[in-house]
């Protein structure tokens, strides 16, 4: 193994950090399925955005998403968007210039709202997608941000990665780390939350939400740039942050080689399981 610090997401660190280093082309060119209108429709429909609202996008990325919810609203509603990635802040103002005076940085973790104008306690609903399984440092403060932003009454909706979610592909990254040559500590370096329901609901409740409807969806997701293109999407800035590009590659290689009686089909063409967390629930 080449020489490399592996560094502790212990402590204070965040999570959120390793959102902070995707690069913005690589993740629309690999990861556009993300938001994709087959599946982000059932989360959207959830949603439900009318004219006139005022909603939060946390964890709005590129602004794809962002941008359909300013369309359902109007132009007497107001969408926000908050990441904690300046890159992709940066494309979603480019891209769509309309929004770009509701865009802000933080942690959502420990969510900093704008002082100007005012926003504590003002929206009508706070949306997210694909985004709340990077927050395993401290999820209830994810949930405490939401409670910051909502009106009495208003609704939380989300999606995230759950229980199961690219089951196989999260084991062998854990074994190959733990392996010589690298013996590494792979739960230290894991930067997923993957929750059941149960779980995910126990956070709501103990937050005062009360929850509509959760459930755990099972998706077939196909990979057109393969798993390699995904590894070096998803894995490279958070389980492999620590290593050598050339140790990278390696492991990426190697969790490539060990997935594909499962993940890769007759043609060559591979894919993963995805199961997402889908979630409405309302702030008492």
């Amino acid at each position: 193994m080449s020489s490399s610090t592996v560094p502790s997401l212990g402590g204070d660190k965040t999570f959120e950090a390793t959102l902070s280093n995707h690069n913005s082309d690589l993740y629309q060119k690999n990861a556009s399925f993300v938001y994709s209108a087959a599946f982000t429709s059932p989360v959207l429909t959830l949603l439900d955005a009318q004219p006139g609202q005022r909603i939060l996008d946390m964890g709005c990325g590129t602004g794809e998403l962002t941008a359909q919810i300013q369309q359902a609203v109007g132009s007497e509603g107001e969408v926000w968007g908050v990441d904690s990635n300046s890159e992709m802040l940066a494309k979603a103002s480019k891209t769509y210039s309309s929004l770009s005076s509701n865009l802000f940085q933080s942690d959502i973790q420990s969510l900093v709202l704008p002082s100007s104008p005012s926003l504590e306690n003002s929206f009508d609903s706070v949306f997210t997608s694909a985004t709340l399984h990077w927050c395993r440092r401290d999820p209830a403060g994810v949930i405490e941000g939401v409670k910051k932003c909502l009106k009495p009454g208003g609704k939380f909706v989300g999606e995230m990665g759950g229980f199961l979610n690219v089951i196989g592909v999260r084991t062998h990254l854990h074994q190959i780390l733990s392996s010589p040559p690298y013996s590494l500590d792979a739960s230290e370096l894991d930067p997923w939350f993957f929750p059941t329901a149960s779980n995910y609901s126990s956070l709501l409740t103990a937050a005062l939400f009360r929850i509509r409807s959760i459930e755990l969806v099972p998706r077939y997701t196909d990979l057109p740039q393969g798993l390699f293109a995904w590894l070096e999407t998803f894995a490279r800035n958070s389980f492999l942050s620590g290593l050598s590009d050339e140790d990278a590659v390696a492991v990426m290689k190697e969790c490539e080689r060990r997935c594909a009686p499962d993940c890769q089909d007759e043609k060559g063409q591979w894919a993963v399981m995805y199961m997402r967390l889908r979630w409405e629930a309302v702030l008492e």
